[in-house]
């Protein structure tokens, strides 16, 4: 299949397949979403302010680009690549971006060590959510009471 060339990010291109368009949603969606939408990704504002004022300091595993000001170098943001989560950065991009760390996160922190697990995002939501014994979404069978309970009664 032939793919096409979409400048998203200074001095970058991204290639997407012509069907696509931008983030996936169709060609004509796809455009008129990013101008009007945040949460689906970085809005035509966020891409210009990007480019002008921003200056790109890396990128994490997930496809995440972060960015820094160039004259206020306090001033970073992320582009996340698809829907806007913060809980899909990781932990030292996270004390990066808050301003915790002051070097970039491969040269301020100490390497991976072998019992770490990779950070998950919020699961929330979705079938992957914790589902207590006795909740209504889980497939158990709620344990019956023990006999301690005693009803309120308003007196």
């Amino acid at each position: 299949m032939e793919r096409a060339a979409l400048a998203c990010y200074p001095g970058e291109l991204q290639s997407r397949l012509p069907s696509q368009g931008l983030r996936g949603k169709g060609p004509a969606m796809g455009l008129l979403a990013n101008a009007f939408t945040w949460w689906n990704g970085a809005s035509w504002g966020t891409l210009f302010t990007s480019s002008r004022h921003g200056e790109e300091v890396g990128r994490d595993d997930a496809g995440n680009v972060y960015f820094r000001h160039r004259k206020d170098p306090k001033r970073r943001w992320v582009i996340y690549e698809g829907a806007n989560d913060s809980s899909r950065v990781p932990p030292g991009w996270n004390a990066w971006l808050r301003g915790t760390i002051d070097e970039l996160p491969d040269q301020a922190l100490p390497t991976r060590r072998n019992f770490e697990q990779s950070p998950q995002p919020n699961l929330t939501g979705t079938m992957a959510a914790y589902r207590p014994a006795g909740s209504l979404a889980s497939k158990g069978i709620r344990p019956a009471s023990t006999g301690d309970y005693e009803a309120w009664k308003p007196e």
